[in-house]
């Protein structure tokens, strides 16, 4: 068989707004079984595909003076993400027929990459489920250990709050911050996922933010002794509830902020005099600045899960059909965990 139909997730037109189904079109081409000789490229056989709430940021219309934008989808071709696949024919050296890797693919059963450093990685390790590729063992994973250890530099002892804290990042960061002896409380958006961060991961106290009319006050109730660590992953309102209950010196890190990402006009942030009389530190991180720890990260990770230190909750669908509502979904808040599409388990 030296060709075969490849179905694939294609954007229709740029985004504004909450993205919806009918944004995205399910498309049939063909994928060639044959690299060309002389090539580094790589055919993969797509396994499983990772739903990430910073794919909205690609979906809006190209800003050059945003980096955010600077890497926009474009409208009539697939999507891409991360992903884990199979090598089905590879001219490049590192890479061989039936190896296995994450990194970024297209939104389709079969994609043609061109493996590069930090951005494509080889999985070594197969005694634990591949599509944890896709969030502990992958960026997700990387994301909660860099934000928090290399970021926010804590201490044990310390008082952590995480918001969207049952997200990929989040379900770990606060289960980092618990292995270091920090007390911890995360905020969610439904009962459901206020009861998995208790008993689940572990967090010393959670809340249900849609249903505090205050969430200053919740804050104060949860942390009367003010916060020293916030991973921020929602901003706005959020983090100006936030700023009011910091302690001096505190350290916020800021991995993204859901609550603005499909807004025309983002919400301004209030209260921010605090950073300076608490001398609190914000900074903003991206996970490709810290892949050279990576495998420093699986050192550390992968004992810790054999061992059962550490619980991960995964979202699962199936078929490549589902992918746009199960990313869609990710900005409705219907996710559990790790939102994850399975093409192939094999």
């Amino acid at each position: 068989m030296s060709t075969a139909a490849n179905k694939q997730v294609v954007l229709k037109e740029y985004v504004s707004g909450f993205p919806k189904e009918s944004d995205f079109d399910l498309n049939t081409s063909t994928v060639e079984f044959k690299i060309p000789g002389g090539s580094n490229s790589v055919l993969v056989k797509n396994l499983y595909l990772s739903c990430d709430p910073y794919m909205r940021v690609r979906m809006s219309k190209p800003d050059p003076s945003t980096a955010a934008l600077a890497q926009a989808y474009a409208p009539g071709q697939p999507i891409f993400g991360y992903g884990v696949s199979r090598v089905i024919e590879s001219g490049h050296p590192d890479y061989k027929k039936g190896d296995l890797l994450w990194g970024i693919v297209g939104w389709e059963e079969h994609s043609v990459i061109t493996p590069m450093t930090h951005m494509h990685f080889k999985i070594q390790h197969t005694d634990v489920p591949l599509s944890y590729y896709t969030g502990l063992l992958g960026m997700p994973g990387m994301t909660a250990y860099a934000g928090f250890y290399e970021v926010c530099s804590p201490k044990k002892g310390e008082t952590v709050y995480v918001s969207a804290a049952s997200g990929a990042v989040g379900q770990l960061v606060g289960q980092f911050a618990k292995m270091m002896g920090c007390y911890v409380v995360g905020s969610a958006g439904t009962t459901e996922k206020v009861d998995l961060l208790k008993t689940k991961f572990g967090f010393d106290d959670a809340f249900n933010y849609k249903e505090e009319e205050d969430l200053s006050a919740a804050l104060k109730r949860c942390f009367p002794t003010g916060i020293d660590i916030y991973f921020e992953n929602v901003g706005g309102k959020m983090l100006d509830a936030v700023l009011l209950n910091m302690n001096p010196l505190g350290r916020i890190a800021v991995c993204g902020m859901i609550s603005q990402y499909n807004l025309e006009n983002q919400e301004g942030v209030h209260n921010l005099s605090n950073i300076i009389y608490k001398r609190i530190r914000i900074q903003g991180f991206v996970v490709l600045d810290f892949y050279d720890k990576y495998s420093k990260f699986l050192e550390f990770v992968l004992p810790c899960i054999k061992e059962g230190k550490i619980t991960y909750v995964e979202d699962v669908v199936d078929g490549l059909e589902k992918a746009p509502e199960a990313l869609v979904g990710l900005f409705h808040g219907k996710n559990v965990g790790k939102q994850v599409v399975v093409i192939a388990h094999d």
